[in-house]
């Protein structure tokens, strides 16, 4: 065990069940190719990390899969909304001893292993770091002791997100570090990020 945890949120790929907004334009079959792809690029960005990894599924953990393959520990989602869930697997991982959480979903083909290093190096001099995505959301959150305001009271997966964190972040007078700002892929347009997988 180490002193960092990286938490991958993912849905269980199933039809008509990932990538909604994504399918209503390009269909749920085409939709679900997609969801697959972005699992395989975020299971190969954080395989190289040295440090511990937990995969968060909904609706159940999943046997034999994409994550069985290196070292990847393996936990189900609680009941509640995105802000609780996540609240819910930072509290788990401090609780088991970690100093240094960052959480990601599985929608950033932008997103890269030295992203991720440098997310878990700025938690060595910040309180909290944020990954902004352009949809007014973010793509990674991590910090070193829970912060349960950046969790409560959000509208997920609306343009206020990120501003509302940031100003929570702000009222608890806690360091905080952006990183990059990257695209999640939601909607039609962002699938120009992954043209070369196209």
């Amino acid at each position: 065990m180490t002193d960092k945890l990286l938490i991958i949120f993912v849905k269980k790929p199933a039809l008509g069940k990932v990538k909604t907004r994504l399918a209503a334009s390009i269909g749920e079959q085409r939709a679900l190719e997609i969801y697959q792809q972005l699992l395989q690029h975020t299971h190969a960005i954080s395989s190289p990390l040295a440090f511990d990894k937990v995969v968060y599924y909904t609706p159940e953990i999943q046997q034999d899969d994409l994550w069985s393959e290196g070292d990847f520990q393996k936990a189900q989602q609680s009941a509640g909304d995105l802000g609780e869930r996540m609240q819910q697997a930072f509290q788990a991982g401090f609780a088991t001893g970690y100093r240094h959480i960052c959480i990601i979903g599985s929608d950033c083909y932008q997103l890269t292993t030295d992203i991720l290093k440098e997310a878990f190096g700025q938690l060595k001099r910040q309180d909290v770091v944020v990954g902004p995505s352009e949809d007014g959301g973010y793509y990674l959150l991590g910090m070193n002791r829970l912060h349960e305001a950046v969790f409560k009271n959000k509208q997920w997966s609306t343009a206020a997100v990120l501003n509302d964190t940031l100003s929570d972040i702000q009222k608890e007078k806690l360091r905080y570090k952006l990183l990059p700002t990257l695209i999640d892929v939601d909607e039609a347009d962002d699938l120009k990020t992954m043209l070369p997988l196209l």
